[in-house]
């Protein structure tokens, strides 16, 4: 079986490095080929899997740019967003697929190959485990993805309504993950989180990484 080829996409590079790491054990099936942090996919791929980490959701621009990218097959979003609306926008929005970042790597790679091959479009977390997989900015700190995600949005500048909206949470959530995040980096203001973050990776980066260095076993 000839291995799809895949490009990982998200503003972050130390999220798409953490999928590559999780996906480095099915090198038969899955060849990863970019990661893209803030840039364009530049290799033909079968998918560009668009990782929804502080990020726009599925049904936003940044979807149909990747899917009128004439080097692109399909494109699958992976996200924790799982509310039905917004899976059925992004597949209206032109994703070929929408997968849950809760499904273990082995289901994650499944659902890659069962999208490629025009199969069942959506694969959800139907167990309802969490498996922390992956990686993001300030996991060594102890922050969660999602208080992380918010954290990312808020030293981008971004109000609480903006987070909200880009995050695709409600506005009580929202201030939810701020208190939780600010007891665990030990800040008080939104000014000291912003200034936090710069100190500690939580501005966007712009870089591609292409298949040599992904490959690279001191790149992780």
């Amino acid at each position: 079986m000839t291995p799809i080829r895949v490009a990982l996409v998200d503003d972050y590079e130390v999220v798409v490095q953490g999928l590559a790491t999780m996906l480095r054990s099915y090198q038969d099936r899955i060849e990863i080929v970019e990661l893209n942090t803030n840039t364009d996919v530049s290799e033909r791929v079968n998918i560009a899997l668009y990782d929804s980490f502080a990020n726009p959701q599925g049904d936003r621009a940044e979807v149909r740019r990747l899917t009128a990218n004439p080097l692109v097959d399909k494109v699958v979003v992976y996200s924790w967003n799982l509310n039905a609306q917004l899976i059925d926008a992004a597949l209206a929005n032109g994703a070929s697929g929408y997968i849950a970042k809760g499904l273990p790597a082995a289901s994650l790679v499944a659902a890659l190959l069962a999208v490629h091959r025009g199969e069942r479009a959506v694969h959800l977390d139907r167990t309802g485990t969490k498996v922390i997989a992956g990686d993001w900015p300030g996991r060594e700190e102890g922050l969660t993805q999602r208080e992380s995600e918010v954290l990312a949005l808020i030293t981008q500048g971004l109000s609480n309504a903006e987070v909200a909206d880009r995050a695709g949470l409600s506005i009580n959530s929202v201030k939810t993950y701020i208190r939780s995040c600010y007891r665990r980096i030990g800040v008080t203001t939104r000014t000291q989180a912003a200034l936090w973050g710069v100190e500690h990776g939580f501005l966007p980066d712009r870089r591609r990484l292409n298949h040599n260095e992904i490959d690279d076993p001191t790149i992780n």
